[in-house]
């Protein structure tokens, strides 16, 4: 089984969205079985995710209501397989921890046929806005459900095939 990363700055609202997404989408549509997690890289472990998040998922059939935020560790970098951030300081950041993990650590929007660059902050912002994010986040996933099949970018095991 495949274990995905999703990271962003305080784990309470972009990557917990997309954690929630992928555990809803890839299954479904990827073809295998994967392993869904989140983490941030300025995150304080424990954290339930930011209330207009819980609104906006539950709006759309998804329960953030359990998640607790997590921050990003080595241990959670070399656990995965892929590594999907919002923003270039999360790449920065992982690879500060890891430097051989940029091999598989991707900008989500890389998966996405239609969005570049990052997926904005929504903290601090009103319910529209985190709309607009959740809308982001499912147009990537959606992308990304459909190229995983025959994605390259996982990372290889020494010795091993991805």
């Amino acid at each position: 089984m495949k274990k995905i990363l999703f990271v962003c700055s305080g784990n309470t609202c972009r990557s917990p969205l997309a954690e929630a997404l992928a555990r809803s989408i890839l299954p479904v549509r990827a073809g295998f079985e994967v392993d869904v997690s989140s983490a941030g890289t300025s995150a304080l472990d424990g954290s339930p995710a930011s209330g207009f998040s819980l609104e906006v998922a539950q709006a759309h059939g998804l329960d953030l209501s359990g998640h607790r935020s997590h921050v990003i560790t080595r241990q959670l970098i070399r656990d995965a397989d892929l590594i999907v951030t919002m923003g270039v300081r999360h790449r920065d950041a992982i690879e500060a921890l890891d430097p051989d993990a940029v091999e598989y650590t991707y900008l989500l929007t890389n998966f996405s046929d239609h969005l570049h660059g990052e997926i904005p902050d929504p903290i601090g912002s009103g319910r529209e806005v985190y709309e607009r994010t959740y809308l982001a986040i499912r147009d990537c996933i959606e992308s990304m459900a459909g190229r995983l099949g025959r994605f390259d970018g996982w990372k290889r095991v020494p010795g091993g095939t991805s």
